[in-house]
Protein backbone atom coordinates (compact mmCIF):
# COMPACT_ATOMS: atom_id res chain seq x y z
CA UNK A 1 0.00 0.00 0.00
CA UNK A 2 1.04 3.66 -0.71
CA UNK A 3 2.99 5.56 2.20
CA UNK A 4 0.69 8.31 2.89
CA UNK A 5 1.75 11.78 5.22
CA UNK A 6 0.01 10.34 8.03
CA UNK A 7 1.90 7.11 7.96
CA UNK A 8 5.35 9.04 7.65
CA UNK A 9 4.02 11.52 10.33
CA UNK A 10 3.36 8.12 12.67
CA UNK A 11 6.26 6.69 12.26
CA UNK A 12 8.96 9.01 12.42
CA UNK A 13 7.31 10.98 15.02
CA UNK A 14 7.36 14.40 13.24
CA UNK A 15 4.25 16.60 14.17
CA UNK A 16 1.59 17.43 12.24
CA UNK A 17 0.81 20.78 11.85
CA UNK A 18 -2.09 21.43 9.10
CA UNK A 19 -4.13 20.34 6.20
CA UNK A 20 -4.73 16.74 5.10
CA UNK A 21 -2.19 14.26 5.57
CA UNK A 22 -4.02 11.26 4.11
CA UNK A 23 -2.94 11.28 0.36
CA UNK A 24 -0.38 8.99 -0.29
CA UNK A 25 3.30 10.31 -1.42
CA UNK A 26 4.61 9.74 -4.24
CA UNK A 27 8.11 11.03 -3.69
CA UNK A 28 10.18 13.43 -1.55
CA UNK A 29 11.91 16.11 -2.60
CA UNK A 30 14.24 18.96 -0.66
CA UNK A 31 14.21 22.66 -1.92
CA UNK A 32 15.15 25.80 -1.26
CA UNK A 33 14.08 27.95 -3.93
CA UNK A 34 11.18 30.22 -3.95
CA UNK A 35 9.68 28.74 -6.91
CA UNK A 36 10.52 25.17 -7.03
CA UNK A 37 7.22 23.89 -9.23
CA UNK A 38 9.13 23.90 -12.71
CA UNK A 39 10.84 20.55 -11.18
CA UNK A 40 7.65 18.76 -9.49
CA UNK A 41 5.74 16.37 -11.68
CA UNK A 42 2.96 16.43 -8.50
CA UNK A 43 2.49 13.89 -5.21
CA UNK A 44 6.01 15.00 -4.28
CA UNK A 45 6.04 15.64 -0.03
CA UNK A 46 8.45 18.77 -0.41
CA UNK A 47 11.25 19.15 2.23
CA UNK A 48 12.14 22.55 2.71
CA UNK A 49 14.21 24.58 6.02
CA UNK A 50 12.04 27.88 5.23
CA UNK A 51 15.47 29.85 3.79
CA UNK A 52 13.45 31.17 0.90
CA UNK A 53 10.46 32.96 1.69
CA UNK A 54 7.09 30.75 2.45
CA UNK A 55 4.11 32.10 3.28
CA UNK A 56 0.36 31.67 1.48
CA UNK A 57 1.70 32.41 -2.11
CA UNK A 58 4.24 30.00 -1.74
CA UNK A 59 1.58 27.40 -0.54
CA UNK A 60 -0.43 28.09 -3.16
CA UNK A 61 1.71 27.44 -6.30
CA UNK A 62 2.69 24.23 -4.24
CA UNK A 63 -1.04 22.68 -4.40
CA UNK A 64 -1.60 23.86 -8.08
CA UNK A 65 1.41 21.56 -8.73
CA UNK A 66 -0.09 19.02 -7.02
CA UNK A 67 2.03 18.46 -3.83
CA UNK A 68 0.56 16.18 -1.58
CA UNK A 69 2.72 17.96 1.82
CA UNK A 70 5.35 20.33 3.02
CA UNK A 71 7.91 19.24 5.43
CA UNK A 72 8.78 21.94 7.63
CA UNK A 73 12.75 21.37 9.02
CA UNK A 74 13.31 23.29 12.34
CA UNK A 75 16.00 23.92 14.41
CA UNK A 76 18.10 25.90 11.58
CA UNK A 77 16.63 28.40 9.59
CA UNK A 78 13.83 28.92 12.18
CA UNK A 79 13.37 27.60 15.72
CA UNK A 80 9.25 27.23 15.03
CA UNK A 81 7.20 26.69 11.95
CA UNK A 82 6.34 30.49 10.76
CA UNK A 83 2.37 30.58 12.06
CA UNK A 84 1.85 32.46 8.75
CA UNK A 85 2.83 29.43 7.27
CA UNK A 86 0.84 27.06 9.26
CA UNK A 87 -2.10 29.29 8.58
CA UNK A 88 -1.58 29.47 5.13
CA UNK A 89 -1.39 25.29 4.55
CA UNK A 90 -4.43 25.07 6.74
CA UNK A 91 -6.51 27.11 4.62
CA UNK A 92 -5.78 25.51 1.45
CA UNK A 93 -5.72 22.20 2.98
CA UNK A 94 -1.56 21.33 2.10
CA UNK A 95 -0.34 19.01 4.50
CA UNK A 96 1.84 20.41 6.84
CA UNK A 97 4.35 18.32 9.22
CA UNK A 98 7.38 19.83 11.25
CA UNK A 99 10.59 18.11 10.86
CA UNK A 100 12.94 18.37 13.69
CA UNK A 101 16.67 18.74 13.27
CA UNK A 102 17.13 15.22 14.90
CA UNK A 103 15.24 13.84 11.89
CA UNK A 104 17.39 14.17 9.00
CA UNK A 105 15.86 14.65 5.48
CA UNK A 106 17.30 11.79 4.35
CA UNK A 107 15.49 9.66 6.46
CA UNK A 108 12.21 10.41 5.38
CA UNK A 109 13.58 10.34 1.63
CA UNK A 110 14.68 6.22 2.71
CA UNK A 111 11.58 5.40 4.58
CA UNK A 112 9.15 6.67 1.29
CA UNK A 113 11.97 5.15 -1.09
CA UNK A 114 11.82 1.48 1.09
CA UNK A 115 8.02 1.84 0.80
CA UNK A 116 7.81 2.19 -2.80
CA UNK A 117 10.50 -0.30 -3.10
CA UNK A 118 8.27 -2.45 -1.95
CA UNK A 119 4.73 -1.80 -3.44
CA UNK A 120 6.63 -2.16 -6.82
CA UNK A 121 8.24 -5.43 -5.20
CA UNK A 122 4.69 -6.54 -3.91
CA UNK A 123 3.09 -5.53 -7.51
CA UNK A 124 5.60 -7.64 -9.80
CA UNK A 125 5.03 -10.49 -7.46
CA UNK A 126 1.65 -10.34 -7.90
CA UNK A 127 1.52 -9.86 -11.49
CA UNK A 128 3.96 -13.06 -11.61
CA UNK A 129 1.45 -15.03 -9.69
CA UNK A 130 -1.43 -13.27 -11.85
CA UNK A 131 0.15 -14.48 -15.01
CA UNK A 132 0.91 -17.86 -13.49
CA UNK A 133 -2.69 -18.38 -12.55
CA UNK A 134 -4.00 -17.17 -15.80
CA UNK A 135 -1.54 -19.06 -17.87
CA UNK A 136 -3.08 -22.21 -15.52
CA UNK A 137 -6.48 -21.46 -16.70
CA UNK A 138 -5.88 -21.28 -19.94
CA UNK A 139 -4.13 -25.08 -20.37
CA UNK A 140 -6.75 -26.56 -18.17
CA UNK A 141 -10.07 -24.44 -18.96
CA UNK A 142 -9.31 -22.74 -21.61
CA UNK A 143 -11.20 -20.12 -22.82
CA UNK A 144 -13.68 -20.24 -20.25
CA UNK A 145 -11.19 -20.78 -17.63
CA UNK A 146 -9.24 -17.57 -17.95
CA UNK A 147 -12.56 -15.49 -17.86
CA UNK A 148 -13.45 -17.13 -14.95
CA UNK A 149 -10.32 -16.92 -13.34
CA UNK A 150 -9.48 -13.17 -14.36
CA UNK A 151 -12.83 -12.82 -12.42
CA UNK A 152 -11.75 -14.05 -9.22
CA UNK A 153 -8.33 -12.48 -9.71
CA UNK A 154 -9.59 -8.83 -9.76
CA UNK A 155 -12.66 -9.54 -7.40
CA UNK A 156 -15.16 -8.05 -10.13
CA UNK A 157 -16.91 -8.85 -13.28
CA UNK A 158 -15.59 -9.93 -16.58
CA UNK A 159 -17.45 -10.80 -19.44
CA UNK A 160 -16.47 -12.31 -23.20
CA UNK A 161 -18.27 -10.67 -26.00
CA UNK A 162 -18.13 -12.14 -29.32
CA UNK A 163 -17.67 -9.29 -32.43
CA UNK A 164 -21.90 -9.13 -32.36
CA UNK A 165 -21.29 -7.84 -28.85
CA UNK A 166 -23.38 -11.09 -26.95
CA UNK A 167 -21.38 -12.56 -23.77
CA UNK A 168 -19.83 -16.06 -24.75
CA UNK A 169 -18.37 -16.52 -21.35
CA UNK A 170 -19.03 -14.49 -18.27
CA UNK A 171 -17.96 -14.11 -14.28
CA UNK A 172 -20.88 -12.91 -12.56
CA UNK A 173 -22.54 -11.75 -15.60
CA UNK A 174 -25.32 -10.69 -13.22
CA UNK A 175 -23.66 -7.59 -12.26
CA UNK A 176 -22.62 -6.40 -15.92
CA UNK A 177 -24.02 -3.27 -16.85
CA UNK A 178 -25.30 -2.11 -20.22
CA UNK A 179 -21.54 -1.90 -22.43
CA UNK A 180 -23.75 -1.22 -25.94
CA UNK A 181 -23.02 2.02 -26.04
CA UNK A 182 -19.29 1.99 -24.72
CA UNK A 183 -18.94 -1.02 -27.40
CA UNK A 184 -20.72 1.37 -29.97
CA UNK A 185 -17.79 4.04 -29.74
CA UNK A 186 -14.69 1.87 -28.99
CA UNK A 187 -16.06 0.20 -32.90
CA UNK A 188 -16.25 3.47 -33.99
CA UNK A 189 -12.92 5.05 -32.97
CA UNK A 190 -10.70 4.56 -35.85
CA UNK A 191 -9.04 1.24 -34.83
CA UNK A 192 -9.10 2.40 -30.61
CA UNK A 193 -8.36 -0.89 -29.52
CA UNK A 194 -8.79 -0.81 -25.48
CA UNK A 195 -11.12 2.01 -23.28
CA UNK A 196 -11.03 2.34 -19.95
CA UNK A 197 -13.73 4.63 -17.47
CA UNK A 198 -15.83 4.53 -14.32
CA UNK A 199 -19.48 3.53 -14.63
CA UNK A 200 -21.46 3.63 -11.42
CA UNK A 201 -18.27 3.94 -9.24
CA UNK A 202 -16.87 0.65 -10.73
CA UNK A 203 -13.60 0.92 -13.27
CA UNK A 204 -14.28 -0.49 -16.51
CA UNK A 205 -11.72 -1.70 -18.87
CA UNK A 206 -12.78 -2.99 -22.53
CA UNK A 207 -10.30 -4.86 -24.52
CA UNK A 208 -10.80 -5.98 -28.09
CA UNK A 209 -9.04 -9.51 -28.74
CA UNK A 210 -7.11 -9.40 -31.94
CA UNK A 211 -6.16 -7.85 -34.78
CA UNK A 212 -9.43 -9.47 -36.33
CA UNK A 213 -11.59 -8.49 -33.35
CA UNK A 214 -12.62 -11.98 -32.18
CA UNK A 215 -14.40 -10.48 -29.69
CA UNK A 216 -14.08 -8.02 -26.79
CA UNK A 217 -12.60 -8.45 -22.98
CA UNK A 218 -15.13 -6.71 -20.41
CA UNK A 219 -13.45 -5.58 -17.37
CA UNK A 220 -15.00 -3.91 -14.33
CA UNK A 221 -13.71 -3.77 -10.57
CA UNK A 222 -13.04 -1.66 -7.89
CA UNK A 223 -9.90 -1.09 -8.73
CA UNK A 224 -8.35 -3.35 -11.61
CA UNK A 225 -4.78 -3.86 -12.57
CA UNK A 226 -4.28 -3.23 -16.11
CA UNK A 227 -1.68 -5.42 -16.65
CA UNK A 228 -3.10 -8.25 -15.11
CA UNK A 229 -6.08 -7.89 -17.81
CA UNK A 230 -4.05 -7.10 -20.56
CA UNK A 231 -2.11 -10.57 -19.77
CA UNK A 232 -5.61 -11.89 -19.62
CA UNK A 233 -6.25 -9.71 -22.79
CA UNK A 234 -3.14 -11.95 -24.16
CA UNK A 235 -3.76 -15.31 -23.45
CA UNK A 236 -7.28 -14.94 -24.42
CA UNK A 237 -6.38 -13.42 -28.24
CA UNK A 238 -4.37 -16.78 -28.07
CA UNK A 239 -6.76 -18.78 -27.00
CA UNK A 240 -9.28 -18.09 -29.30
CA UNK A 241 -6.56 -18.17 -32.35
CA UNK A 242 -5.67 -22.11 -31.15
CA UNK A 243 -9.94 -22.32 -31.21
CA UNK A 244 -9.59 -20.89 -35.30
CA UNK A 245 -7.31 -23.23 -36.08
CA UNK A 246 -8.96 -25.83 -34.39
CA UNK A 247 -12.37 -25.33 -35.94
CA UNK A 248 -11.25 -24.96 -39.67
CA UNK A 249 -9.00 -28.65 -39.28
CA UNK A 250 -12.29 -29.74 -37.63
CA UNK A 251 -14.33 -28.51 -40.63
CA UNK A 252 -11.99 -29.79 -43.58
CA UNK A 253 -11.81 -33.36 -41.55
CA UNK A 254 -15.53 -33.30 -41.66
CA UNK A 255 -16.16 -32.29 -45.46
CA UNK A 256 -13.51 -34.85 -46.28
CA UNK A 257 -15.31 -37.34 -44.27
CA UNK A 258 -18.56 -36.31 -46.62
CA UNK A 259 -16.73 -36.79 -49.89
CA UNK A 260 -16.03 -39.88 -48.55
CA UNK A 261 -19.59 -41.08 -48.12
CA UNK A 262 -20.67 -39.48 -51.43
CA UNK A 263 -18.41 -41.73 -53.06
CA UNK A 264 -19.56 -44.72 -51.07
CA UNK A 265 -16.73 -45.04 -48.59
CA UNK A 266 -18.29 -45.50 -44.92
CA UNK A 267 -17.35 -43.56 -41.83
CA UNK A 268 -17.77 -44.59 -38.16
CA UNK A 269 -20.37 -42.52 -35.99
CA UNK A 270 -23.24 -42.68 -38.15
CA UNK A 271 -26.62 -44.13 -36.88
CA UNK A 272 -27.53 -47.57 -39.19
CA UNK A 273 -30.34 -45.10 -41.05
CA UNK A 274 -31.02 -41.47 -41.30
CA UNK A 275 -31.77 -38.52 -43.19
CA UNK A 276 -29.68 -36.15 -45.17
CA UNK A 277 -30.78 -32.66 -44.40
CA UNK A 278 -29.84 -29.09 -45.18
CA UNK A 279 -29.45 -26.79 -42.63
CA UNK A 280 -28.72 -23.29 -42.22
CA UNK A 281 -26.70 -23.42 -39.11
CA UNK A 282 -24.66 -26.15 -37.82
CA UNK A 283 -26.00 -28.71 -34.75
CA UNK A 284 -24.09 -28.34 -31.48
CA UNK A 285 -23.30 -32.00 -31.95
CA UNK A 286 -23.68 -34.93 -34.54
CA UNK A 287 -21.82 -35.34 -37.99
CA UNK A 288 -22.31 -32.18 -40.04
CA UNK A 289 -19.96 -30.86 -43.32
CA UNK A 290 -19.91 -28.40 -45.26
CA UNK A 291 -20.31 -28.90 -49.04
CA UNK A 292 -20.95 -26.91 -52.18
CA UNK A 293 -21.54 -23.98 -49.51
CA UNK A 294 -24.29 -25.49 -47.79
CA UNK A 295 -24.55 -27.01 -44.03
CA UNK A 296 -25.04 -30.67 -44.41
CA UNK A 297 -26.37 -32.74 -41.32
CA UNK A 298 -26.84 -36.40 -41.11
CA UNK A 299 -29.26 -37.17 -38.10
CA UNK A 300 -32.19 -39.15 -37.74
CA UNK A 301 -33.63 -36.23 -36.43
CA UNK A 302 -33.18 -32.18 -37.47
CA UNK A 303 -34.91 -28.80 -38.26
CA UNK A 304 -33.75 -28.75 -41.66
CA UNK A 305 -34.75 -30.12 -45.86
CA UNK A 306 -34.52 -33.53 -45.69
CA UNK A 307 -34.18 -37.04 -47.70
CA UNK A 308 -35.72 -39.82 -47.58
CA UNK A 309 -34.45 -42.44 -45.02
CA UNK A 310 -30.98 -43.39 -46.45
CA UNK A 311 -28.37 -45.86 -45.09
CA UNK A 312 -24.35 -44.86 -45.17
CA UNK A 313 -24.09 -46.39 -48.62
CA UNK A 314 -26.91 -44.51 -50.26
CA UNK A 315 -25.61 -40.74 -48.55
CA UNK A 316 -24.92 -39.53 -52.19
CA UNK A 317 -29.07 -40.42 -53.35
CA UNK A 318 -29.84 -38.89 -49.94
CA UNK A 319 -27.94 -35.44 -50.50
CA UNK A 320 -29.32 -35.51 -54.23
CA UNK A 321 -32.91 -35.44 -52.63
CA UNK A 322 -32.26 -33.06 -49.93
CA UNK A 323 -31.12 -30.95 -52.57
CA UNK A 324 -34.38 -31.57 -54.72
CA UNK A 325 -36.09 -31.14 -51.81
CA UNK A 326 -35.00 -27.91 -51.06
CA UNK A 327 -35.46 -26.79 -54.47
CA UNK A 328 -39.00 -27.53 -54.82
CA UNK A 329 -39.62 -25.77 -51.61
CA UNK A 330 -40.67 -28.80 -49.47
CA UNK A 331 -39.48 -29.37 -46.42
CA UNK A 332 -38.88 -33.87 -47.01
CA UNK A 333 -38.50 -35.54 -49.97
CA UNK A 334 -41.36 -37.55 -49.84
CA UNK A 335 -43.37 -33.95 -49.73
CA UNK A 336 -42.05 -33.84 -53.24
CA UNK A 337 -44.45 -35.84 -55.27
CA UNK A 338 -47.47 -34.41 -53.77
CA UNK A 339 -45.73 -30.44 -54.92
CA UNK A 340 -44.85 -31.45 -58.34
CA UNK A 341 -47.16 -30.66 -61.54
CA UNK A 342 -47.69 -34.20 -63.29
CA UNK A 343 -48.92 -34.40 -66.45
CA UNK A 344 -52.60 -36.22 -67.18
CA UNK A 345 -52.16 -39.58 -67.99
CA UNK A 346 -48.86 -40.11 -66.11
CA UNK A 347 -49.32 -42.59 -63.89
CA UNK A 348 -51.46 -44.94 -66.29
CA UNK A 349 -48.98 -44.71 -68.72
CA UNK A 350 -46.12 -45.94 -66.58
CA UNK A 351 -47.77 -48.20 -64.22
CA UNK A 352 -50.10 -49.87 -67.22
CA UNK A 353 -48.14 -53.06 -67.78
CA UNK A 354 -48.20 -53.70 -63.67
CA UNK A 355 -50.72 -56.07 -62.41
CA UNK A 356 -51.97 -55.08 -58.79
CA UNK A 357 -49.98 -57.10 -56.84
CA UNK A 358 -46.47 -55.58 -58.64
CA UNK A 359 -47.93 -52.40 -58.01
CA UNK A 360 -48.31 -53.32 -53.96
CA UNK A 361 -44.44 -54.73 -54.30
CA UNK A 362 -42.88 -51.92 -55.89
CA UNK A 363 -44.84 -49.09 -53.21
CA UNK A 364 -44.14 -51.05 -50.19
CA UNK A 365 -39.84 -51.49 -51.86
CA UNK A 366 -39.95 -47.92 -52.43
CA UNK A 367 -41.21 -46.87 -49.06
CA UNK A 368 -38.39 -48.52 -47.65
CA UNK A 369 -35.91 -47.07 -50.60
CA UNK A 370 -34.70 -50.27 -51.84
CA UNK A 371 -34.23 -52.23 -48.54
CA UNK A 372 -35.24 -56.07 -49.37
CA UNK A 373 -35.94 -57.85 -45.69
CA UNK A 374 -37.73 -54.58 -44.18
CA UNK A 375 -39.89 -54.70 -47.21
CA UNK A 376 -40.09 -58.22 -47.49
CA UNK A 377 -41.37 -58.23 -44.28
CA UNK A 378 -44.11 -55.68 -44.62
CA UNK A 379 -45.12 -57.94 -47.25
CA UNK A 380 -45.13 -61.25 -45.54
CA UNK A 381 -43.34 -63.09 -48.41
CA UNK A 382 -39.53 -63.81 -48.00
CA UNK A 383 -37.14 -61.94 -49.70
CA UNK A 384 -36.42 -63.86 -52.42
CA UNK A 385 -40.06 -63.79 -53.83
CA UNK A 386 -39.98 -59.82 -53.42
CA UNK A 387 -36.43 -60.16 -55.48
CA UNK A 388 -38.52 -61.83 -58.08
CA UNK A 389 -41.21 -59.69 -57.73
CA UNK A 390 -38.86 -56.41 -58.74
CA UNK A 391 -37.67 -58.50 -61.73
CA UNK A 392 -40.44 -59.06 -62.88
CA UNK A 393 -41.44 -55.51 -62.53
CA UNK A 394 -37.93 -54.20 -64.50
CA UNK A 395 -38.85 -57.15 -67.30
CA UNK A 396 -43.32 -55.17 -67.45
CA UNK A 397 -41.32 -52.01 -67.58
CA UNK A 398 -38.36 -52.71 -69.90
CA UNK A 399 -35.86 -50.51 -67.71
CA UNK A 400 -34.26 -51.04 -64.43
CA UNK A 401 -34.73 -50.34 -61.11
CA UNK A 402 -30.98 -49.47 -60.14
CA UNK A 403 -32.28 -46.24 -61.96
CA UNK A 404 -32.91 -43.19 -59.38
CA UNK A 405 -34.64 -41.79 -62.42
CA UNK A 406 -37.43 -44.56 -62.67
CA UNK A 407 -37.62 -45.38 -58.81
CA UNK A 408 -38.69 -41.42 -58.65
CA UNK A 409 -41.25 -42.05 -61.45
CA UNK A 410 -42.70 -45.26 -60.05
CA UNK A 411 -43.04 -43.47 -56.52
CA UNK A 412 -44.52 -40.54 -57.97
CA UNK A 413 -46.84 -42.73 -60.30
CA UNK A 414 -47.67 -44.54 -57.64
CA UNK A 415 -48.63 -41.62 -54.72
CA UNK A 416 -50.66 -40.23 -57.65
CA UNK A 417 -52.11 -43.77 -57.85
CA UNK A 418 -53.00 -43.62 -54.57
CA UNK A 419 -54.87 -40.17 -54.09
Amino acid sequence: MPITLRDLARTLRLPVLAGDVSRPVGWVHGTELADPTPFLEGGELLLTTGLAVVGAEYVERLVRAGVVGLGFGTGLGHDVVPPELVEAAAGAGLGLVEVPREVPFIAISKAVSKTLAADEYAALTRMSEAQRALSRAAVRGGVAGVVRRLGQWVDGWVVLLDAAGEPVHAHNLRLVPDLTGELARLRTAGGLASAAFELDGVHVFLQVLGSRARGVLAVGAASPDPGIVNTAASLLTLALAQNDAVDAAHRELRAGQFRLLLNGIPVDGLPERFRVFLADEPPEGGFWAEHDGRIVVLAQHFDGTASSEVDITEVARGYREACQARQAGVRRFEDLAGSLEVPEGFADALLGPLDPETRETLRVWLTHHGAWDPAAAQLGVHRHTLRNRVRKAEQALGRSLDSPGLRAELWLALHREGQ
